[in-house]
């Protein structure tokens, strides 16, 4: 694919997002939990980017989580004038998320990498899973009735997904095609009609549900202050739905590298045509990473020889104005008998 010509309302958000990613690790912080890119897919990352006319948005390499789940929905009723007169009651509903963050949901645990890479030299037999995963024992007479206030913990794998900003549609349909060859069968794009005066940058969203997995494995009663959470599954099932996570971690990096490779395989393809296409995002020539690696070599050895430049002509010139007591004494002498001749 040759590619279009790059346009500047896509610079301008390529750049700040750029901008974005270069602050130092301790200061760059997004909206993940996590607060920053996943070092599972950090590298490929850094390749879209490097693409003219490509530049990611958001992205999570992967992870499981426990989690407890937010308030759920909840009726809330309330009386109108005319209702109540009438003797009638009006039912408006209150939605919460029931995510790990919304309606006052919490996370447990959040891991981007396979249990069995975390437990290296622990066998799965040795570990109480329940202990991992903040999960108390309820008492023996203890009853689980499904009432407004109960809120179950999930144990939940969510394979990658990944937003990446293209600047035509051209770029989208290459990155969408490797997505879905790879195995990101629930992949699409938006933003496919222009808005106002400005092109088309669609946003290609790489993702595949058909490898996220979710069970039920404990609960919260709200009126409990402990923030307990109890278990209502074995042990020998928690082993059990660790051994599926795993399964589906390995099965996630596959599909991770094949998009990788089928979207680089052809480098041509992203490198700019004619020389009308020869521009970086931010408006100057484009020019490879072993041209560009050289120029900066060049430009500091220049920079470094005109520093050394001007500190010796600085201090040649503090010498010359500096002389030589027998020359100064020469000099007034010299001077005096001018004045007296003149």
């Amino acid at each position: 694919m040759e590619p279009s010509i790059i346009p500047s309302s896509f610079r301008s958000k390529k750049q700040k997002i750029l901008q974005q990613l270069d602050l130092p690790e301790l200061e760059y912080n997004d909206l993940s939990p996590k607060g920053s890119i996943d070092e599972q897919i950090r590298g490929m990352i850094f390749a879209i980017n490097n693409v003219v006319g490509l530049v990611t948005t958001s992205s999570c390499a992967g992870r499981c989580v426990v989690f407890v789940e937010g308030q759920r929905k909840q009726e809330v009723h309330a009386f109108t004038d005319s209702e109540e007169r009438e003797g009638q009651m009006g039912t408006t509903m209150q939605y919460a998320g029931t995510g790990g963050k919304g309606g006052g949901g919490r996370w447990i645990y959040v891991s981007h990498d396979p249990m069995d890479r975390l437990l290296a030299g622990c066998s799965t037999k040795e570990v109480v899973f329940s202990k991992l995963f903040g999960l108390t024992q309820p008492p023996r007479d203890s009853d689980l009735l499904h009432s407004g206030t109960t809120r179950f913990a999930h144990f939940k794998f969510e394979p990658m997904i990944l937003h990446i900003l293209c600047a035509s549609l051209g770029h989208a349909q290459v990155v969408l095609a490797a997505a879905l060859q790879a195995g990101f069968r629930e992949s699409g794009a938006i933003n496919l009609e222009p808005k106002g005066k400005e092109e088309v940058t669609p946003i290609v969203a790489v993702r595949s549900q058909g490898l996220a997995f979710d069970s039920i494995i404990g609960y919260h009663e709200e009126e409990d202050d402990s923030r307990k959470v109890q278990s209502i599954v074995s042990e020998v099932y928690l082993r059990t739905l660790v051994g599926l996570i795993n399964g589906r971690f390995r099965e996630n990096s596959r599909r991770i590298e094949n998009f990788r490779t089928l979207l680089f395989q052809d480098e041509e393809a992203w490198r700019p045509g004619p020389e009308k296409h020869r521009w970086r995002d931010d408006g100057e020539e484009w020019e490879d990473s072993t041209t560009r690696r050289e120029r900066k070599r060049a430009e500091g050895l220049a920079k470094r020889q005109e520093i050394q430049r001007q500190k010796y002509s600085s201090e040649a010139a503090v010498e010359s104005s500096v002389e030589d007591p027998d020359q100064q004494a020469e000099r007034d002498v010299y001077g005096h008998i001018g004045d007296s001749l003149d």
